[in-house]
């Protein structure tokens, strides 16, 4: 049986692990091309300083690249990955993939030595 290790969780950048950052990025690698800080906030459903924060953190970690320019007067803020970043959240797939194959093979061999248990109603029974 296959456990999930100490080098399995250093692998996992928890840069990346918070749900609304892995959001960010997946839009951010789906588009291929820069996002503006809209486009980022309709997909991801954050508020502005929520958005903002995640995005700070982001680009203090060298993921992302953070362009402020002006259409007119009005300013617009767009995002894009970087290369490092995109290298970095393609590790941290591959390794949360591993370790994710991992918990789902000893859940499996837990499953063979555990009583079989039914549901009925909001009571289980052994």
């Amino acid at each position: 049986m296959t456990t999930p290790s100490e080098s399995d969780a250093a692998a996992l950048e928890r840069i990346f692990h918070e749900p609304n950052r892995m959001t960010l990025l997946s839009a951010l690698c789906a588009a291929g091309d820069p996002l503006s800080f809209t486009d980022l906030k309709v997909r991801s459903g954050l508020t502005d300083g929520n958005l903002s924060r995640h995005l700070k953190a982001l680009e203090k970690a060298g993921i992302i690249r953070i362009r402020k320019t002006f259409v007119g007067v009005k300013p617009r803020t767009t995002v894009t990955l970087t290369d490092m970043g995109l290298k970095r959240f393609d590790d941290y797939l591959s390794a949360l993939s591993d370790v994710l194959k991992k918990a789902k093979q000893a859940m499996a061999g837990d499953r063979r030595k555990a009583p079989a248990m039914s549901v009925i109603g909001k009571k289980a029974f052994a």
